[in-house]
């Protein structure tokens, strides 16, 4: 089963929504913000968000309700509309869900809320790849020039910072602060991954030794910067759906085992996958100084590697004897099999949810991340 079928209808709208969202009164401003819509990506966040709303509608409701907001009061600002677009007059307002997407809830499962929250982890996630773009000096995204190359590290960043400004409003219109608390964490957990990235581990030693406080670091930096927009995206989804708190913690449990285990993939394909499949540059985790999962659980077998974690792979060959290094170990099988546990770990979490097309959805996307080769 293709878990983009049992939300097709809802995916259909997504982009058209979020270009909707991302209009600006400054053509350049408009034209970078949009750049990474223009080619179709994965989606997964949303796909998982729209998910987990459809299963969670048929797990008991809370106390707390859902917010159930009409079609257009996600588009309804809170502030009055002039103060907000005062001496700025040519500002597109945020208007998003078409006339021919506006489902209403007799026609739909999924709330209008969460299918606007769906959106705005897609924007979070995408001005998460602009600014990552920049700090990696990428030259490709999506199999085409990345938005640095394409208009600079400035427009690029000012564009993802724009992003973050739009989700932000968007956000504040579901008029939940429990949401507006969880996904602003989320922007504050990316940054806070980001900079435990410049380091390889804790101490960033120069001659390091490995230890067990080294896998932990790296899993804790993963989760910030990976796994965080899923869990939290996911158990946003069941507070805006009225959920039980057992359902919301299953929700978010699902999220973040699957985030973990998507990124551990990710760094597999680093080391197995060529550039023409991945449609970003492969290898470009140690050209960075990046030690990932396959290398750590290397280095736990040959103790050489610490010199060139501790020096980033900055010296000649260093990028090609750890590739070589990582290749005779166990390290990717390690990956592998870590990555599978949570993988099981996030099934365990939703078994207690109904039957449904979205359930076996949210478990084949548990499968679909294990066999990714991109």
């Amino acid at each position: 089963m293709d878990p983009f079928q049992t939300v097709a209808r809802e995916m259909k709208f997504l982009t058209g929504n979020i270009r909707q969202l991302l209009g600006s009164g400054h053509p350049t401003l408009d034209t970078v913000a949009k750049y990474y819509t223009q080619s179709e990506g994965k989606y997964v966040r949303p796909m998982l968000v729209l998910l987990m709303s459809r299963a969670t509608a048929l797990t008991p409701r809370s106390s707390r309700g859902g917010m159930g907001i009409g079609s257009q009061s996600a588009d309804i600002s809170i502030t009055n509309p002039t103060i907000l677009a005062d001496e700025n007059p040519d500002c597109n307002p945020i208007s998003s869900i078409r006339h021919d997407s506006a489902y209403t809830s007799e026609d739909s499962d999924i709330l209008p809320s969460q299918r606007r929250l769906a959106e705005i982890t897609e924007l979070i996630h995408t001005a998460s790849l602009l600014h990552d773009d920049v700090i990696d000096h990428s030259v490709s995204r999506r199999s085409a020039p990345s938005a640095n190359v394409e208009f600079g590290n400035k427009m690029a960043v000012l564009a993802g910072d724009f992003l973050l400004g739009r989700a932000s409003v968007a956000l504040a219109r579901l008029r939940d602060p429990e949401v507006t608390e969880l996904l602003a964490t989320v922007i504050a957990n990316l940054v806070e991954g980001e900079f435990m990235q410049l380091k390889n581990t804790a101490r960033d030693d120069k001659n390091p030794a490995w230890t067990e406080d080294t896998v932990s670091y790296y899993l804790q930096k993963t989760y910030l910067k990976s796994a965080s927009l899923i869990s939290k995206s996911c158990r946003a989804a069941a507070i805006l759906g009225g959920s039980t708190p057992d359902v919301v913690e299953a929700a978010y449990l699902y999220g973040k085992n699957l985030g973990l285990a998507f990124q551990l993939v990710d760094d597999m394909l680093d080391y197995t996958v060529s550039e023409a499949e991945l449609g970003k540059p492969a290898g470009a985790d140690l050209e960075l100084g990046l030690a990932t999962a396959p290398l750590l659980f290397a280095w736990k077998e040959d103790e050489s590697l610490g010199r060139l974690v501790g020096r980033k792979f900055s010296q000649q060959g260093d990028v090609q004897r750890a590739r070589e290094i990582v290749a005779r170990s166990s390290g990717l099988e390690q990956t592998r099999a870590l990555a599978q546990e949570y993988v099981d770990k996030a099934i365990e979490a939703i078994s207690f949810f109904p039957e449904s097309e979205a359930k076996t959805g949210l478990v084949e996307m548990c499968t679909k991340v294990m066999k990714r080769r991109k």
